[in-house]
């Protein structure tokens, strides 16, 4: 019951990082567009309406600002790829515990062949995290089975299995929480970059429809626009992809490493008990 309330308060918690990260980012991002990218230093004669200065970081950032105002959008959905992808390395890694898995693992088996199961729970209190949560409630109800008198072998075994599948099923859903964020950072920012490619392409045709010579400034100043935007929304849609599939890899990872260790237990307490 404890664990549960617990995991319950981490998600209300993660809700509201979410929540409050969000809009803030999105604040963050215009701010950075307008005092920093459009800072009257990275242009020449300190003006943004003039092209950024030739040398220095300067020019990079006075580039990007000229951008359009698709630009604070696009940097506010890079520092929600950065931020939530720094959240999830935190937490998956702290899910992980103190020691690598399969080592922890192994010295469960080999505390469960010397059938020592106290010595396998202080194990699973040193190495704390997801994994180590959900092999401590399996071991806990396989004391309590063998205490039991009045429930057959297969029930016994049943009970520990159902113990192992609803701790797992309190566990995994805080390490897949907020991936629906990077995984929407990927497509999202695919869209908002083509948006802004479209806009930057139609003041470049624009320039081309005026009649006698075309515009040459606002002609590079449109397509200009539509580069920048189109290389920031891939750039970060493909940062984005590849953090959601290497996270769901090392989901993966500790969801395998809880089954094997679920299913040793389960195995130990078949073969160490006749009833």
């Amino acid at each position: 019951m404890n664990q549960s309330v617990t995991k319950k308060e981490e998600s209300k918690l993660g809700d509201i990082f979410a929540s409050l990260a969000i809009p803030t980012l999105v604040v963050v991002g215009i701010l950075l567009w307008k005092f920093v990218l459009g800072s009257p230093s990275n242009f020449a004669d300190g003006d943004a309406r003039h092209h950024p200065i030739k040398e220095g970081i300067g020019s990079t950032l006075g580039l990007i600002y000229l951008g359009g105002f698709v630009v604070p959008i696009l940097l506010s959905l890079v520092l929600m790829s950065i931020t939530f992808s720094i959240e999830r390395f935190l937490t998956i890694g702290k899910a992980s515990g103190k020691t690598s898995s399969e080592s922890f693992v192994r010295k469960v088996k080999s505390h469960l062949s010397a059938n020592n199961v106290d010595a396998a729970i202080k194990e699973c209190d040193v190495q704390k995290g997801s994994v180590a949560n959900v092999v401590k409630s399996a071991l806990v109800k396989y004391k309590e089975m063998e205490g039991e008198s009045t429930m057959e072998k297969d029930q016994k075994v049943l009970a520990i299995q159902k113990e192992i599948e609803e701790a797992t099923s309190l566990e995994l859903p805080m390490l897949e929480k907020n991936l629906v964020i990077i995984a929407t950072m990927a497509s999202v920012s695919t869209l908002v970059a083509l948006l802004g490619t479209v806009l930057g392409m139609i003041k470049a045709f624009s320039a081309l429809g005026n009649a006698g010579a075309p515009d040459s400034t606002a002609l590079a100043t449109g397509i200009s626009e539509a580069l920048i935007n189109t290389a920031l929304g891939i750039g970060n849609s493909a940062v984005a992809i590849i953090m959601y599939n290497v996270f769901t890899t090392k989901i993966d990872k500790i969801t395998y490493t809880i089954d094997e260790a679920g299913f040793t237990i389960v195995q130990n307490f078949a073969a160490a008990h006749k009833r």
